[in-house]
């Protein structure tokens, strides 16, 4: 998993019950653009150290080189 600052993180939910979170990520802590993130969660605005789980991905934004899961 790769990504660049202004990159979003999805963790999508473990049940059907759960839902997903989407979180900008601010800064890349990890070689090569890889984990752990500095993430701002949307629906809280709380900012966290996040080592995605297999259950996340990477939506890249649109700047060129941006990252990809």
């Amino acid at each position: 998993m790769r990504a660049q600052p202004g990159d979003f993180l999805l963790v999508e939910g473990p049940t059907e019950h759960s839902h997903s979170r989407r979180g900008e990520i601010l800064a890349v802590h990890g070689d090569d653009g890889g984990p752990p993130f500095m993430v701002r969660w949307q629906d809280s605005g709380h900012e966290a150290l996040v080592f995605p789980g297999p259950d996340a991905h990477v939506e890249a934004t649109n700047a060129p080189g941006a990252g990809s899961a």
